[in-house]
């Protein structure tokens, strides 16, 4: 018996089994979507091929790990207080909730409470572009207490987007003002561009502003949006279809960049 054990395991949302010795070190990783083992013991490669053999589907490559690129150095040597890759949709807000919660009997719900709902709603459509080879972070920090709600880099650029809850309600766009409903037009488009532009300055390169509505009832637009995607929750997934812009390269090393909280620290 050669003592190896195989211990499925998730790591930056792919599945691999990894191979352990009675130490509890490990040996190797078998990563089934790559379909690739890599043994960090060479010298052990016969008994982690039959320790893997029940699990093995197809043929499968087989030797070290590959050797890191410039992006995932980076990754690895961030702090984890200056990640912000683990960020939640509405990371900002569910701070804010948990620190100063609203009053038990107020009369008007909290905004922040539908807030946050958008955020998290436009949050969740984009994170499943990830296997389309696209990245999102969430509530990216600004100085002056701002924040990008998503920035969203891939194979089709890179795009700001701003949430905005407008449940069962009309939406009117005259560039630069939103009017939701009953309520006074505000001038959002222009900070929807103050958002795309500032992530530019941060990562040079170019950012396209997005407005993200969340269930409206219907939009109606009397000035079209200058530069400006407007997008409803439903079909954010027509991010994925856009590309030519970006090699696979480029998207891992903004991503690397734009996860690290001291790149928006001067914008």
């Amino acid at each position: 018996m050669s003592g190896l054990r195989v211990v499925p395991a998730r790591r930056q949302g792919q599945e691999r089994l990894y191979v352990c010795g009675t130490d509890g070190s490990t040996v190797a990783w078998y990563d089934r979507e790559a379909g690739r083992v890599n043994l960090i013991r060479e010298d052990r490669r016969q008994e982690v091929l039959a320790a893997l053999h029940p699990f093995l589907t197809g043929p499968v490559a087989v030797g070290p790990p590959p050797v890191p690129t410039p992006a995932e150095l980076a990754r690895l040597s961030l702090h984890p207080d200056d990640d912000l890759a683990p960020n939640r949709p509405g990371e900002a807000l569910l701070i804010a909730l948990d620190r100063a919660p609203a009053p038990a009997h107020r009369l008007r719900p909290d905004p922040r409470r539908r807030a946050l709902a958008a955020e998290q709603a436009v949050g969740e459509a984009l994170d499943r572009l990830e296997g389309a080879g696209w990245h999102t972070l969430h509530s990216v920090p600004l100085p002056g207490g701002d924040r990008v709600h998503h920035l969203v880099i891939g194979p089709g650029g890179l795009f700001a987007v701003r949430s905005l809850p407008v449940r069962g309600q009309r939406v009117v766009l005259a560039d630069p003002l939103v009017r939701v409903g009953r309520q006074e037009p505000r001038p959002l488009l222009r900070r929807v561009r103050a958002d795309a532009d500032r992530a530019s300055y941060a990562l040079t390169a170019e950012v396209h502003p997005v407005l993200a509505l969340v269930d409206p009832a219907r939009v109606e637009t009397t000035t079209a949006p200058r530069e400006v995607r407007v997008h409803t929750v439903t079909d954010l997934a027509d991010l994925a279809r856009l590309g030519g812009v970006l090699k696979p390269a480029d998207v891992e090393a903004l991503h690397a960049m734009a996860r690290d909280r001291h790149t928006w620290a001067r914008v």
